[in-house]
């Protein structure tokens, strides 16, 4: 095991970026607020850069594409009527295992085969061999095997010399594995060089398809970037950052534990045990709405004034892909027009911890973003949990 390792692990396996950061770390001019209020929020502000870069970008979705027009045969719904309220027109979903299909290749498509091969297409971006990485960070909700993806991901990839773990954080997986990853880079006394942290989700495994509301957003799909060690602050590419946890808005968004029951023998009365497995997702539409475009713009200011920046020094702006309703009214209160907005939500649909890489992949790769341009990134989602990183891109598509 690598040196400080045990410590990180323990960090996010906790789940308590905030508290864990400083205390482990062991530097806490890292960080300039850690709080606890009444309302159960908690927050953390990096007040400088993270020492790394990003320089490799990639994505993976499923083959298999649910359009509106075909949701018209599955719930009471249209096209337009989805398209005008959410602004999504597809999605791509895995399939069910054991589908007869005739695409063999969709047959054994999974959470972590997307995750590796967005991974793969990152590393191939970066130049770095696996034997480079020193940590594999998988950023899901839904992972194929309840213990983690990440160490299946890292030996699909053969990272023979990395440390692999999962980190749940919801829809703002992503941004938080990307903060905790720059945190290994930045401060574990070179032991970390570089790291991959990928974004995957499959919640079209655990919506309700018979709910209009819900089935028509969510889609699946990976992003992963590669993080890379920085000689200092000059180079860095996560410029400054801000993550935040409200545990009170939990009931707006969530997919909780349902088991059933069953009765073991035992001496006596006997025993009831239960057998696990989750509800549905459930999402309380508006609620979540104004959630969003009340912290988002806050949250992605506090970055900003951790990056000594201002909106002003802003490229980009890439929010995660849930509703063009949320993007645009983010947008607004920001002063951010929406020819700056990075979207490709009518593609995919929300894919939770999987949408800002994947449309930060796309626009990388289509020269909609260059080297050396500033994102402004933001994710939210269940928890509820929300935060935002400002990004200077460093690797160049190949």
């Amino acid at each position: 095991m690598k040196l400080s390792t045990a410590a990180f692990l323990v960090m996010s396996a906790t789940n308590a970026l905030a508290f864990q950061t400083t205390s482990f770390l062991g530097q806490t001019n890292r960080v300039s607020s850690v709080s606890s209020n009444t309302s159960g929020a908690l927050s953390m502000v990096t007040t400088g850069p993270l020492n790394c870069r990003a320089i490799g970008i990639g994505s993976c979705a499923p083959k298999t594409i649910i359009t509106n027009v075909d949701l018209e045969s599955v719930v009471e719904t249209s096209d337009e009527w989805i398209r005008t309220r959410t602004g999504i027109s597809q999605r791509h979903v895995l399939l069910h295992k054991d589908d007869d299909h005739d695409d063999e290749v969709s047959k054994f498509e999974s959470i972590s085969t997307l995750a590796a091969g967005a991974a793969k297409n990152a590393l191939d971006m970066s130049g770095l061999s696996p034997d480079d990485i020193d940590l594999v960070l998988v950023a899901t909700s839904s992972p194929d095997d309840m213990f983690g993806d990440a160490t299946t991901v890292a030996a699909s990839l053969g990272c023979k010399n990395a440390v692999a773990f999962d980190l749940t954080a919801a829809c703002s997986g992503f941004l938080f594995g990307s903060v905790t990853a720059g945190q290994f880079l930045t401060n574990a006394g070179n032991t970390y060089t570089n790291a991959i942290v990928v974004g995957a989700d499959a919640l079209s495994r655990w919506i309700d398809w018979d709910d209009r509301n819900s089935c028509i957003l969510f889609g699946d799909g990976a992003g992963a970037v590669v993080l890379s060690a920085t000689d200092g602050p000059a180079e860095a590419g996560i410029l400054g950052s801000s993550v935040h946890s409200n545990g009170l808005g939990q009931k707006q968004l969530n997919c909780v534990y349902e088991g059933s029951a069953r009765q073991v023998d035992t001496p006596g009365d006997g025993t009831t045990l239960s057998t696990g497995s989750y509800s549905r997702l459930a999402m309380n539409g508006s609620e979540v709405y104004k959630f969003a475009t009340r912290e988002v713009p806050k949250v992605i200011q506090e970055a900003l004034v951790a990056a000594d920046m201002t909106v002003d020094d802003v490229d980009f702006l890439l929010l995660h892909q849930a509703n063009i309703r949320i993007m645009e009214t983010v947008s607004k209160r920001l002063g951010i027009p929406m020819e700056k907005v990075i979207t490709n939500l009518a593609d995919y649909g929300n894919t939770s911890a999987g949408s800002i890489p994947l449309a930060l992949d796309e626009a990388v790769r289509s020269g909609q973003v260059k080297k050396g341009d500033v994102i402004a990134c933001a994710g939210f989602g269940a928890g509820l949990s929300w935060g935002s990183a400002i990004i200077k891109w460093g690797g160049e598509p190949v």
